[in-house]
């Protein structure tokens, strides 16, 4: 289903509206902005303008093919960088210079006159702009070093010279342009005066080639003396370099270093080795060493060790002894102990024993001194090792030193070369120019001035005023967030607009007043309209007694009031209106009746019966507001009150109320239950969709049974093309 407060779209009638809406917001600005470019147009002085064309392109020689190979026809940078060169303040400094414009020519560019007259001016703005300079010193006079020097320093900025104020003058009105697909520059001077555009264009020309020459040459010598004095002192870097090299290896004894730096690495694995060998040699000595000496202490065997056991001669000597023993035991079978035989056996036997004894005592003594030696092998190795460690460490680094010095020699070498090999070159190619300039086309003194481009500029400020209100109306428009019409607030909010009255043309009328003079005017017509819609928002029956009230004061809800009771009498119909608006009453006054007593005199008990006036034929009744009380909304909001709309409803067939503005009070909200229904007026482009949104949720909460609309001081157009205009139109013929 379709949401039916969605906003609706936008089409080219709601434009037109705007516009004719804003009409006098957007011609306003057309004027403005129209008249604005007609008085500056036609008050400019007229600027002349020469134009001259310049070829400008590379030189290249034969020493650059390969540069001309790879060079771009239309190169930005070198294009730019030469605008930027003609523009320059060195270029516009040569043209015043030739040309003795700050002398000769002094008075076309400083109006001495003018000068004069403004003397009062120029003073004053000196005076205050010392003034604000004494308030707010800046930080660069803050950091003056001293008075005296400051002071020299200020007035030698602050003195600028003619020469260099026309030279400013100039820059400012030259420009340049590239001319599409080609090599040829555009170049352009814009000045009051014909003949002094043509003069200074073709001094601004050839001060260009003269600074480009200037340029050349001075680049060029400067580059030959930079690199002359650089090879001079890179040859001097190489002697001194190639000097401490030598130095460095004579005091070193270097001149085999490479041999030395192979020869230790193969030294050093040697001795590692070796070492190694020696460490497990000591180990093992000083395991054997250790158990003859834990023999003789535990008093365990010493012929069960090893190297007693494997010994040859000693196996040899156990078995002679063991055989001499075998001998001497037989022999004791036979003879006795002094027996020659016998003795001659043991004499054998003790002998072999006793050479037994000393292979031992040799075999330890030699053990013990192998141990002894391998200890001291070990600690050979090792000095050897690390003395040779250090000698490597050593080397190392007087090696890198020479690497490091030698490089150095190498890098100055190749420094000194190149200098001396550009040095050849710049000689070869100093008197050849890098920029080919060919003026194809000289300036000349223009006939007709080029600004201001009067019929372009009416064009352009006539379009530009028309664009500017067209959106300066749709601005104002955006910005204003006022009621519109009937469909933004049925779109918008959901309710039901009864009718619209139109704004009063003539501004002498009362619309108070003016209903019953014109009964056949659009503006009657539509507060009968508004009647038709109010009969016939119910269904059972029309609402009897009405609340009229609006979101904020001056919307027109009295006026309302007054003319929808006319328009109900004229139905033969009685109708009361109760004037509940006891703060600011204006009934009274509107009807010229008296406003004493009335109903704020009712409800507080100051007078017993109310009172009923007249004011139109019988038809139209008013009870006013009475004397101002402190509290309207304790006396609206009473039973007295209830009672009173019950006992009026007897007597009259329509009872209205004119009540205060919702925003501002709440005797609307108390007396909105009092009665069949509620009407909101609301006034076109014044009452805000904020304001009426806040009012309708206030209005809402009290639960009142709001009626519709009635959209009040609408325009005239906004009703042209439809019935209104019908009928006025109707009525006219």
């Amino acid at each position: 289903p379709v949401n039916k407060f969605q906003e609706r779209e936008i089409t080219i009638r709601d434009y037109t509206r705007i516009l004719v809406k804003r009409k006098t917001t957007a011609l306003t600005f057309l004027v403005i902005v129209f008249l604005t470019v007609v008085i500056v147009t036609y008050t400019a002085t007229p600027i002349y303008t020469s134009s001259s064309q310049v070829l400008i392109e590379e030189n290249f020689n034969s020493n650059d093919i390969e540069r001309q190979k790879s060079y771009i026809r239309h190169d930005p940078d070198f294009l730019a960088t030469q605008f930027q060169l003609i523009s320059s303040a060195n270029v516009a400094h040569r043209a015043v210079k030739k040309l003795q414009l700050d002398t000769r020519y002094r008075s076309f560019f400083f109006n001495t006159a003018k000068k004069e007259n403004n003397s009062f001016f120029t003073a004053f703005k000196s005076k205050i702009k010392t003034f604000l300079k004494n308030i707010f010193p800046s930080q660069s006079e803050q950091t003056t070093a001293s008075p005296a020097d400051g002071a020299d320093l200020l007035s030698a900025t602050e003195s600028v010279t003619d020469a260099e104020i026309i030279a400013a003058k100039i820059r400012s009105n030259l420009k340049i342009n590239l001319v599409a697909n080609s090599k040829t520059v555009s170049v352009e001077y814009s000045d009051k005066d014909p003949a002094m555009a043509k003069l200074v264009l073709n001094a601004i020309i050839q001060a260009y080639r003269d600074e480009l020459l200037e340029i050349k040459l001075a680049t060029s010598n400067y580059s030959l003396q930079w690199m002359t004095s650089k090879a001079d002192e890179e040859r001097e870097k190489l002697e001194s370099s190639e000097r401490a090299l030598q130095k460095y290896v004579k005091n070193n004894d270097l001149v085999t270093i490479e041999n030395k730096l192979a020869v230790y690495p193969e030294r050093l694995r040697e001795f590692s080795s070796q070492l190694s060998k020696a460490q497990a040699k000591q180990k093992e000595y000083e395991s054997l060493y250790n158990q003859i000496q834990t023999s003789d202490k535990t008093k365990i065997n010493i012929e069960s060790i090893p190297i007693f056991v494997n010994n040859k001669i000693l196996q040899n000597l156990r078995e002679k002894i063991f055989q001499a023993e075998q001998k001497i035991k037989d022999l004791s079978k036979k003879y006795g102990y002094k027996h020659p035989l016998m003795i001659n056996a043991k004499a054998d036997h003790d002998r072999l024993v006793k050479e037994k004894k000393f292979e031992l005592k040799r075999i330890i003594d030699s053990t013990s001194n192998a141990y002894d030696l391998a200890k001291t092998s070990e600690s050979n190795l090792k000095q050897l090792l690390n003395k040779t460690k250090s000698e490597m460490l050593d080397i190392s680094e007087h090696f890198t030193q020479y690497s490091i010095m030698k490089r150095e020699v190498d890098t100055n070498r190749v420094l000194y070369d190149a200098l001396t090999s550009s040095i050849k070159q710049a000689s070869v190619t100093e008197q050849s120019q890098n920029i080919k300039i060919w003026v194809m086309k000289k300036a000349e003194m223009p006939r007709y001035p080029s600004k201001p481009k009067k019929k372009q500029n009416l064009m352009l400020g006539l379009i530009v005023g028309m664009l500017g209100g067209i959106g300066l109306a749709f601005f104002v428009e955006y910005l204003d967030n006022s009621v519109k019409d009937e469909k933004d607030i049925e779109n918008r909010f959901g309710l039901t607009v009864l009718g619209a009255v139109p704004e009063l043309q003539d501004q002498s009328s009362n619309i108070e007043t003016y209903l019953p003079e014109n009964l056949l005017s659009p503006l009657a017509e539509s507060y009968r309209l508004i009647r038709a819609g109010l009969l016939l928002s119910a269904a059972d029956h029309p609402p009897r007694s009405l609340l009229i009230t609006s979101m904020t004061p001056k919307e027109g809800k009295t006026a309302t009031t007054i003319n929808l009771a006319r328009v109900l009498a004229q139905t033969d119909k009685k109708v009361l209106i109760i004037d509940c608006d006891m703060r600011r009453p204006q009934m009274h006054s509107i009807f010229n009746v008296p406003n004493t007593p009335g109903l704020s005199n009712y409800l507080s008990g100051n007078s017993k019966t109310i009172q009923i006036q007249i004011v139109q034929d019988k038809q139209v009744y008013l009870i006013t507001s009475g004397t101002i009380p402190p509290n309207p909304a304790e006396l609206l909001q009473s039973t007295k009150m209830e009672r009173l709309i019950e006992e009026m409803l007897n007597k009259f067939d329509f009872v209205v109320l004119d009540s205060p503005p919702v925003q501002r009070v709440t005797d609307s909200l108390a007396l909105s239950n009092l009665v069949d229904g509620t009407l909101l007026v609301v006034r076109a482009e014044k009452t805000t969709y904020d304001s009426l949104e806040s009012g309708l949720k206030k209005i809402r909460e009290a639960q009142a049974n709001i009626l519709g609309v009635v959209l009040n001081g609408t325009n005239k157009n906004h009703h042209d093309s439809g019935y209104y205009g019908y009928y006025e139109n109707y009525n006219q013929e």
